[in-house]
């Protein structure tokens, strides 16, 4: 740089300049999705986390199709082809607004529909993908059990052969979208070993009971899946896949979306202690100009950032075909815990007004404290990275 050159100013929203390295269209999809959940979502999410509903789920889900948002990284059935940093950045943006937001639209498309996408048959993506694309149906995915949760493989969901027929009896549990869902894909023990089933919720034997009295992910529909002897033919098997492989590379999917999403939270929370520590007074003058105060801000500014940045490096990866799942690991054990420190941090900067509904704080952090185990557990990341940097399998 010659010395005439002029530095750009420093912008507080984006300190490290990471917009540098999005294109066009990475930043023509952020803006879509942010002025979405700007519009839908920001004005009435804190009613409906209070009141513990997702009222107009549909209408959410057909929107949030409209834009091309539902199974987005996903190519051909109506599905938008985009960019795993396109989906990230959406994923970001969602979450922003509520992890509950980001959840529907996870689940219905690193979850259910990829697990279509690329394990059904033909026949299979055509019936559901386009109209899933479209928000027309929404889908959830059966892997965790009441009793088993971070040890899949000792389901005991039963898929049994009678005939050309194929019988699904067990429980799922905690199961987002369940009681709205048009389709459910489910995993379940069977004689050739663990397959997953794609399951119209309609089934003679099939119910979703929605689960309440939570005190996280309020604003999103949970529930748990019963099966009593739901008949399917043998056409609802997913092909492609036999063994935990099929449900882990779902779960890996849906993972890289919560190390951008958690990050949206997280954001939210800085952005909201940032404006409220310009703003509020104490001892003559705002209380951002304290060192104290001053220093938390640094913090998490730093975090949030380079979590930002380790989503980014995770997404080109991705989109390069050279993303392991240990990466993945790493980022949602990061990324997860650092969102929810910086929430904590934002709460201490609101003071008794962090606990409001009024600002954003109270509510990202009890939602982050369901991220921080859905999808692996803190403890079994952890088990991840260490079984890859070892070489030692710490779960037998």
């Amino acid at each position: 740089m010659s010395a005439s050159a002029k530095l750009p100013p420093f912008d507080a929203a984006d300190p490290l300049g990471i917009d540098d390295l999005l294109e066009p269209e990475d930043l023509a999809v952020r803006d879509t999705v942010r002025t979405w959940a700007a519009d839908r979502v920001l004005p009435y999410v804190a009613d409906w986390y209070e009141k513990g509903e997702l009222p107009g789920i549909r209408d959410l889900a057909r929107e949030l199709g409209s834009i091309g948002a539902l199974g987005m990284s996903l190519t051909g059935y109506g599905c938008a082809g985009a960019s795993a940093v396109q989906y990230g950045l959406a994923c970001l943006e969602l979450e922003a607004a509520d992890s509950g937001i980001r959840s529907l639209v996870s689940v219905q498309g690193s979850l259910a529909m990829y697990a279509i996408h690329r394990f059904g048959s033909e026949e299979q993506k055509l019936q559901w993908l386009p109209r899933m694309a479209a928000g027309e149906v929404i889908g959830c995915f059966g892997l965790t059990e009441p009793d088993h949760g971070s040890d899949p493989a000792s389901m005991r969901t039963r898929a049994k052969r009678d005939g050309e027929d194929w019988v699904l009896n067990g429980r799922k549990m905690w199961i987002t979208n369940g009681s709205v869902a048009g389709v459910a894909v489910v995993w379940a023990q069977t004689e050739e070993g663990i397959r997953g089933f794609v399951v119209p919720t309609d089934s003679p034997g099939f119910s979703a009971p929605e689960i309440k009295h939570k005190w996280s992910l309020r604003a999103s529909v949970t529930s748990e899946l019963v099966l009593d002897d739901v008949r399917l033919p043998a056409t609802a098997v997913l092909p492609e896949v036999t063994g935990l492989r099929g449900p882990l590379s779902c779960l890996s999917h849906a993972r890289y979306g919560i190390v951008w999403g958690a990050m949206g939270a997280a954001r939210s929370s800085f952005e909201a202690a940032l404006d409220y520590a310009r703003s509020r007074e104490q001892f003559g003058r705002p209380i951002g100009g304290f060192q104290l105060t001053q220093a938390k801000l640094a913090d998490m500014a730093v975090e949030l950032h380079k979590g930002i940045l380790l989503a980014h490096h995770l997404g080109r990866r991705m989109d390069a075909g050279r993303l392991r799942p240990e990466q993945v690991s790493f980022g949602k054990l990061n990324n997860v815990r650092e969102a929810i420190e910086i929430c904590r941090t934002a709460r201490t900067i609101l003071g008794a007004n962090g606990i409001s509904l009024e600002y954003p704080v109270m509510r990202h952090a009890t939602n982050l404290e369901s991220v921080l185990t859905y999808e692996g557990t803190v403890e079994m990341h952890q088990l991840v990275l260490g079984k890859a940097l070892t070489g030692l399998d710490a779960f037998r």
